[in-house]
């Protein structure tokens, strides 16, 4: 039997992280959808209710409540990026793990509203804290995948700096 080498199981940590992603949100957005009824909210915290709280709505947007009503839009632009990211991780160097991993967070989210997307026609949303718009675990792992990667890009140019800076 071959072994598998290290840049391929790199290659697989996207996944990974995808799968997990996809799942968490699966399963969060079925319990909302199959417990609490459209436009109401539980606050499992009656005393922070105001500041967090399960509010079930759905989203024709994209993350956090923008640009509502363009679901085929979105639906296409789901698509393609996950095509790319797969893509991306294909191409990556071995040694970027956090990479992987941010890109991994982006796939699963967009998978996730993707599914939402395809089979109910809208995204499920569900977490709310106070002022901010209502969103779900997909929403949150996006978000973070992008933070994650702009860290590790920063990363990368203060390393590039400071190589610079020593051979100068």
């Amino acid at each position: 039997m071959e072994q598998i080498t290290r840049p391929s199981r790199e290659r697989w940590l996207l996944f990974l992280v995808a799968g997990l992603v996809l799942i968490l949100d699966i399963i969060s957005k079925e319990l909302v959808r199959n417990n609490l009824p459209i436009y109401t909210y539980w606050a499992p915290f009656p005393a922070l209710g105001q500041f967090f709280r399960f509010t079930h709505t759905t989203n024709t947007g994209i993350a956090f409540g923008l640009f509502q009503n363009a679901n085929l839009i979105f639906t296409i632009f789901a698509s393609i990026i996950s095509i790319g990211i797969i893509y991306f991780n294909q191409k990556l160097e071995p040694g970027n793990v956090l990479l992987r991993i941010a890109l991994g967070l982006q796939l699963g989210g967009a998978l996730g509203n993707l599914l939402d997307r395809l089979l109910f026609g809208s995204v499920t949303d569900f977490l709310d804290f106070g002022p901010w718009p209502v969103f779900n675990v997909a929403d949150t792992a996006v978000v973070a995948g992008i933070l994650l990667m702009a860290y590790v890009v920063l990363q990368e140019e203060r390393n590039e700096r400071a190589t610079n800076t020593k051979n100068d």
